[in-house]
């Protein structure tokens, strides 16, 4: 798989840039786009709205990405021995060949309703005749949603689903969900399984395309002004950016990039594929600090862009939604599984979003930021990466917080150091901007869990895990043990 190749934008890093420290009015979502499954070669509804050709449109979406959704069918018995005789039979699909996909994921009906159950999947590896061994998809999924209550939840459109498992570059698949026993001592008891269950393939399309070779200029070049045309530089993902400035790249935008471009607009130009990062000293200087105060702010870190890791921004709500503030974080792990290479992060991303809009019937992806294992920051859920955006990402929680999501599986597996410092970096940054404390305490107002009753008033961590507002597994016991050192990081970096 090639590397993907993210763009640094021609802006003075020392230049004074004001960010909007106070936020933004609170913006009622539209209702989403219809949440139909797509039929082959179909584009999303929002293309479809646009009155696109219809070739342009099939074509657009083939590029950026398809979604198979098969419902699952009665299983007369479990598929192999493992599950035990006399165990109840579910619901899956024996083995068969699919078009190409890379990460799947289990849905339903009602979202209110829980899979009681197991759901596994094995895959055959894109061109091969390798299966892969069974794989557990995390079934307690639905913590990570919309709050109850909340336009989006409340949009018709919103499905119950499994975590989604990245499983990478396959044409086969076969699944098995199987209900847990009603009764420990007879297995053939079982609850019953959700209604309307049905697999998703999702197949992320191909990385952006790498911006043509550019000349090197003998001299600096001047920053492009803020438009339709990017000053692009391209670099592998995590080493250190070229010392020389290339030429400028024009490039169109559709409208739904372009508003997802300008709210950071006054961090770099429209269509940049990444924020420069910043000292701290540019940092308090463009976050426009009083004179005389102590600017208890960490150094902005480098941000790939949603439009860096190819979002396509046809499949998400074109409306986006604030909240007041941004009051704390709420760390999580993808549980997406670890077996990605940080190139492949971007795909794994793709395959999230569309997962998270397609599948699941989101707005747009549930978190407002991602990390991967290799430490690089990404932009998530559209609305400005200085804003208060709300989320779908802690159920009862997401109002005036955000959510980072680590991309893997740490609930028996140590995150990487990267990735813990790079949670340090973001969180540093982010909550300074709104006044927060990493190493503080603050206090919540659940909006409903199953850990806390709506209207309760919970004390938390400024920088808290999931499981701190829901009885849940998130964000793996491996990677809640370094919230600790995450908490002292960040405090150090901001200054404290």
């Amino acid at each position: 798989m090639r590397a993907l190749l993210v763009t640094s934008v021609g802006v003075t890093c020392a230049a004074a840039l004001t960010l909007p420290l106070a936020a933004p009015a609170l913006s009622a979502p539209a209702r989403p786009p219809s949440q139909a499954a797509e039929s082959p070669g179909s584009g999303p509804p929002s293309v479809r709205a646009a009155e696109l050709p219809v070739a342009a449109s099939r074509a657009a979406a083939e590029a950026a990405g398809s979604t198979q959704s098969l419902p699952l069918e009665p299983l007369a018995a479990p598929s192999d021995r493992s599950m035990g005789a006399g165990a109840a039979a579910g619901q899956g699909l024996e083995r068969r060949t699919a078009r190409p996909f890379s990460l799947v994921g289990v849905v339903w009906d009602d979202a209110d309703a829980e899979l009681h159950g197991t759901v596994q999947v094995r895959t055959r590896a894109a061109g091969s005749a390798d299966w892969s061994g069974w794989q557990d998809v995390e079934t307690h999924n639905a913590e990570h949603a919309a709050d109850l209550g909340s336009d989006e939840r409340s949009s018709g459109a919103v499905r119950g689903a499994t975590a989604p498992l990245w499983v990478g570059e396959s044409d086969g698949v076969e699944v098995r969900v199987l209900p847990e026993a009603a009764d420990p001592q007879n297995r053939s008891a079982a609850a019953p399984l959700p209604e309307g269950l049905r697999l998703e393939l999702v197949d992320p399309g191909p990385d952006p395309a790498p911006e043509p070779a550019a000349e090197t200029a003998p001299e600096p070049a001047r920053a492009a002004p803020v438009g339709r045309t990017a000053t692009t530089a391209t670099f592998a993902l995590n080493p250190t950016p070229p010392t020389t400035t290339p030429v400028v790249v024009p490039e169109v935008l559709t409208a739904e990039s372009e508003a997802a471009s300008a709210v950071n607009a006054e961090l770099a130009p429209l269509g940049a594929t990444f924020i420069p990062a910043l000292t701290k000293a540019e940092t308090v200087e463009a976050a426009n600090v009083a004179a005389g105060a102590k600017p208890y702010i960490g150094p902005r870190p480098g941000i790939i862009t949603r439009k860096g890791w190819g979002a396509d921004e046809r499949l998400r709500e074109r409306q986006f939604a604030y909240t007041r503030t941004v009051k704390a974080a709420f760390v999580h792990h993808s549980a997406t599984g670890n077996n990605y290479t940080c190139k492949q992060a971007p795909s794994v991303l793709r395959s999230i979003y569309r997962y998270h809009v397609k599948s699941s019937g989101w707005r747009d992806f549930g978190y407002n930021f991602a990390v991967d294992k290799c430490g690089n920051i990404y932009e998530g859920r559209a609305g400005g990466v200085t804003k208060a955006v709300l989320g779908a990402h802690t159920l009862g929680f997401n109002t005036n917080t955000m959510g980072i999501a680590v991309l893997g599986s740490y609930s028996s597996t140590n995150p990487p150091a990267a990735a813990v410092t790079a949670v340090s970096k973001l969180t540093a940054w982010k909550l300074g901007l709104f006044g927060r404390n990493p190493k503080g305490k603050v206090t919540l107002t659940s909006g409903g869990s199953n850990k806390y009753k709506a209207g309760t008033k919970v004390k938390m961590n400024v920088i808290s895990g999931h499981r701190d507002g829901f009885a849940t597994e998130c964000p793996g016991a491996r990677l809640y043990k370094k919230l600790g050192t995450a908490r002292t990081s960040s405090a150090k970096l901001q200054g404290r």
